[in-house]
């Protein structure tokens, strides 16, 4: 019996599987809200104390990067340990992964629903693959192919210097710096740095921003589902332009990261964001910005890229490298 997890800022979510072969579906799974822990092991040992299960291995998949065997949550005070983590939870074999190396280990299992396609390009089928994921944080991650199988390797590529690619983005970045030394891709582009944006269009005085919306953002730690809504539902100005230089940055990185790993296995586009502003990624701004490499640009337009839609990717991915233990 296999425990995964997929562990991040803002959720954790846990499950528990019998085989390789049924990764859809374990056989029991629960999400918990991850600051409401002091440590995993307190959340783990609160799950399997709901459960009769007998588990003699565990994966999970960490928001921050492993280092011998070691972890501290990228936007948690958590430190986690393999060792530590096999004796206090009594788990014969325990592995931490890096987040974006388990979704990127999902993503070759992912049918051809479970995808939206923005760019359809040429598949290399044994090509590298590019994962850039925004959620609470900017993940990113590739694999690459070794003659029978891919491996998985996770980066904390989300924290390079965000490079503006026009005057409104360059007032972004003075805007940023304003408040901060470093201005990474992750302060602008995630669950994070969305709000950065909407209150960079705020600061310009050109958009009128209703009283009840200020005074709802205010209110708010969490402000990113709010601006979402008033793009997608309320058909704010200032929301919608705060979603589309987003979606804009988005398609930078992305193509910065394919440009990288020359991922001529195809680009996905994961994390909690993507599926919830579609429309803004089809429009074109995009791909625009990802094809936008110069001399590169017409090399990267055969590139596939794909937004990811279905929601449990890392903890499959996980799970599947879990039971290679």
């Amino acid at each position: 019996m296999l425990l995964a997890g997929d562990i991040g800022g803002t959720k954790t979510h846990l499950a528990i599987y019998s085989s390789p072969r049924e990764l859809r579906t374990p056989v029991v799974d629960k999400t918990f809200p991850s600051a409401r822990y002091s440590s995993l092991e307190v959340m783990v040992k609160e799950f399997l104390m709901q459960v009769d299960a007998n588990i003699d291995r565990a994966c999970f998949g960490v928001a921050g990067p492993i280092v011998q065997g070691k972890a501290k949550i990228t936007n948690l005070p958590w430190l986690m340990d393999e060792v530590e983590l096999q004796r206090n939870l009594g788990i014969e074999k325990v592995r931490l992964l890096n987040d974006l190396a388990a979704m990127a280990y999902g993503v070759p299992l992912l049918s051809e629903e479970e995808t939206y396609i923005l760019n359809k390009g040429v598949v290399n089928p044994q090509g590298p693959i590019a994962v850039v994921a925004p959620g609470t944080g900017l993940g990113e991650a590739y694999l690459v192919h070794n003659g029978s199988h891919y491996v998985a390797y996770g980066s904390e590529g989300g924290h390079a210097d965000f490079a503006p690619l026009d005057e409104k983005e360059i007032g972004l970045l003075r805007f940023m710096l304003e408040r901060t030394s470093h201005v990474s891709y992750e302060h602008v582009c995630s669950g994070i740095g969305l709000p950065n944006i909407y209150a960079y269009l705020e600061s310009t005085g050109i958009y009128e921003v209703p009283k009840w919306l200020s005074e709802q953002l205010a209110q708010e730690t969490m402000q990113t589902p709010t601006i979402i809504k008033g793009a997608k539902e309320s058909s704010m100005p200032i929301c919608v332009e705060a979603v589309r230089m987003f979606a804009s940055i988005l398609g930078a990185e992305a193509g910065n990261v394919a440009l990288k790993v020359l991922a001529t296995g195809g680009v996905y586009i994961g994390g909690g964001l993507p599926p919830r502003i579609l429309p803004y990624l089809s429009d074109g701004s995009f791909m625009k910005t990802f094809v936008a490499k110069g001399r590169m640009g017409k090399m990267l337009a055969d590139y596939p890229v794909s937004v990811i839609q279905y929601p449990n990717t890392a903890l499959v991915g996980a799970a599947s490298f879990g039971f290679t233990l």
